[in-house]
């Protein structure tokens, strides 16, 4: 679930022809190379050096700079240069903890993807070794810093949802491609990809090209749907409910669409316990139907999102006689309830109506990746801290663990630790 706000975009301020940020890409495949162009094309910036396993997309990256880039297949190659003052990490998820942890160390910013972790136990120490670098750090959930976001956040602070109690939320897609069916180059072997640093940390098999360009598909590199799409509404649902982190989760699932070979589910939903309601959460990749979408539920209202807006609806006045109740009753007693509580002799009470929905429209905002510039320019803190991506990315694990152990998860957040029942 991504917002795409329509209207004109504000402009970055403060890039000028001798504030320049010099920026290394590690891993410019679908999402990497999005975010070198996005990056690169931002005044004040300067795309350095590129990473990655393929020679293809090293390739398109010289293409895309009409060879103004320099390409390497290792990334230390990049936390070397002292010229690069910070590194963007998109690469498959088993990737991400070891290369951000080398970045912070090597003194560089970082702007990573989603998930921030491969696992929960990641996470603490990538918040550990942020705080003791002193470097900035932000995760790559671009609502986070949404308009709307903010605004939603706003109106559930208002209280004018009432008591929440529930909340849910879905992507629905159904096609190949929303299933990470991506197209295979034809060159693609082991003399233009370096399988053995592509598996780098994960088990080591022989070379298979699918899991190079399809690897959300595996769960040894990947946590398959709660990582990739939950994490965008973790993200979303954290900053406008206010809340850290989830206390427990159960999740069923399975593959009921794409059997083709892959280990992660297509469908998976969770229910999610938190300190004062519940969550039900779901992907589902083989149905395009949108069930819900974004939806806070309150006593007195729900919040979901429209496109340019968030719409809160109210719920109908409950009617002051409990009328249902009645049945069974005889008239002589029905007459002294509703006497008792002054409706009595035929009195009937007058007609409430439900209040028409309420509109916040809300206007664009800077880009995600635009606020990392801004913060790294302006000495800002990130706008998507580790804790913010751990807790995100730390639900997603969650789920995945309650449906793969078949048991209820409890996470401690201050222990980080993990446990069933």
């Amino acid at each position: 679930m991504l917002f795409k706000l329509a209207g004109p975009k504000p402009e970055l301020k403060g890039a000028g022809p001798n504030d320049q940020i010099a920026l290394g890409f590690i891993g410019v495949g679908i999402r990497g190379s999005y975010l070198m162009d996005v990056f690169r094309k931002t005044p004040g910036v300067r795309a350095v050096m590129v990473a990655d396993c393929y020679d293809g997309h090293l390739d398109w990256a010289k293409e895309a700079t009409g060879g103004k880039i320099e390409v390497t297949k290792d990334y230390h190659d990049i936390l070397a240069r002292q010229d690069i003052d910070a590194v963007v990490i998109a690469t498959p998820d088993h990737w991400h903890a070891r290369m951000v942890l080398d970045s912070l160390a090597a003194g560089k910013h970082v702007y990573v993807e989603k998930p921030l972790t491969y696992t929960i136990e990641e996470g603490k120490q990538i918040i550990d070794a942020v705080k003791k670098s002193g470097k900035l750090l932000m995760v790559g959930s671009q609502n986070k810093t949404s308009t709307l976001t903010a605004k939603a956040r706003e109106v559930v602070k208002s209280g004018i949802l009432g008591k929440l109690n529930q909340c849910r939320l879905s992507d629905n897609r159904n096609s190949p491609e929303g299933a990470w069916v991506y197209p295979i180059p034809e060159d693609a072997s082991p003399e233009t990809i370096d399988w053995k640093r592509w598996l780098g940390p994960a088990p080591k098999i022989p070379f298979d090209a699918k899991r190079v360009f399809r690897w959300r598909c595996w769960w040894e590199y990947s946590g398959g749907v709660a990582t990739d799409l939950w994490v965008h509404n973790f993200t979303t649902f954290h900053e406008v409910m206010d809340v850290k982190a989830p206390l427990s989760a159960v999740a069923q699932g399975g593959i009921y669409r794409f059997d083709d070979g892959r280990t992660c589910p297509d469908l998976l939903t969770g229910v999610y316990e938190y300190p004062n309601f519940l969550l039900e959460i779901t992907a589902n990749l083989g149905s395009s139907r949108r069930a819900t979408g974004f939806l806070v539920c309150g006593s007195e209202a729900s919040l979901s999102f429209g496109r340019n807006s968030v719409l809160v609806t109210f719920e109908p006045p409950p009617s002051p006689i409990a009328w249902y109740g009645l049945n069974g009753w005889t008239e002589a007693a029905k007459e002294k309830y509703l006497a008792s509580i002054g409706y009595g002799g035929g009195k009937r009470p007058a007609a409430q109506r439900t209040k028409p929905p309420q509109e916040f429209p809300v206007e664009r905002g800077l880009e995600h990746h635009e606020y990392f510039l801004k913060s790294l320019r302006e000495n800002l803190p990130s706008m998507e801290t580790a804790e913010e991506g751990h807790y995100a990315a730390g639900a997603a694990h969650l789920g995945n663990l309650a449906y793969r152990k078949k048991r209820r998860i409890r996470w401690n957040i201050e222990t980080n630790k993990v446990s069933e029942g």
